[in-house]
């Protein structure tokens, strides 16, 4: 359901990139910023966060535990755009920022032949640096806006991961810090009177596994369930440069 939902608002963008090419050519708000070879703006942006999990099939078998996650919850990212102008449709873009989220691990227990019922939650908050270096390809201009996709790579660093376990709290699986993340994604570039707007939505998976490899010691069955944990998070971006 949550990739359906990606796949269809990126459909949406190209099928309004289609309309688009219909319509008739109007005066076009001046774009000096455009022809600069670096200009600078900001973004806000909001996330939803999710893990991609391996279950451990051996300890499946001893203690029943299925994790997964169930809903997501939103978050939000702010980040300074900085924009190299490479050619007439190519772009590098860095833009380095701070990104809030949380994710909800939960775990089923198979009670044997009706349906698991709920064992357990694993609330994990995320504090990320993000550094994402980023090309882009942009198609050519048609009135006051433009398409483009985006892709690339981004370093985050999870200030909330890998803290110590903490008997207060019933969270009994850590983060690691570090990750590198595999973004692509599209847009639309709005030339407006004074500044441009674009309207961007991204896909980001991390390529490596951040479950901190060790169990509490009281609780190891929510550390036991879990083979591989790696990150995914959507992101729609709204940048004014």
């Amino acid at each position: 359901m949550k990739n359906r939902t990606i796949y269809i608002s990126l459909t949406l963008i190209f099928l309004l990139n289609s309309v688009l090419w219909g319509q008739k050519q109007k005066p076009k708000n001046a774009s000096w910023y455009d022809e600069k070879p670096i200009h600078f703006g900001f973004s806000l942006g909001f996330n939803t966060m999710d893990f991609h999990i391996t279950p451990n099939q051996a300890k499946y078998a001893v203690n029943g535990l299925m994790p997964n996650v169930v809903n997501l919850n939103p978050g939000i990212n702010i980040q300074i755009v900085s924009n190299y102008r490479l050619a007439k449709h190519a772009d590098l873009r860095f833009l380095p920022g701070v990104s809030f989220g949380q994710r909800i691990i939960s775990y089923y227990k198979d009670v044997g032949g009706s349906t698991p019922k709920l064992y357990g939650d694993q609330k994990l908050e995320s504090s990320f640096l993000e550094f994402p270096v980023l090309f882009k390809y942009k198609g050519d201009r048609l009135n006051n806006v433009r398409p483009y996709l985006i892709s690339g790579l981004n370093f985050r660093y999870d200030l909330a991961g890998k803290k110590e376990f903490d008997p207060e709290k019933p969270v009994f699986i850590r983060l690691k810090r570090p990750d590198l993340y595999f973004e692509a994604g599209a847009g639309m570039d709005f030339y407006l009177p004074y500044f441009k707007l674009s309207i961007e939505l991204k896909m980001s998976h991390g390529f490596t596994n951040v479950l901190v490899n060790e169990a509490e010691f009281h609780h190891p069955e929510y550390f036991d369930a879990i083979s591989k944990l790696r990150s995914q998070i959507w992101v729609i971006s709204f940048h004014f440069e």
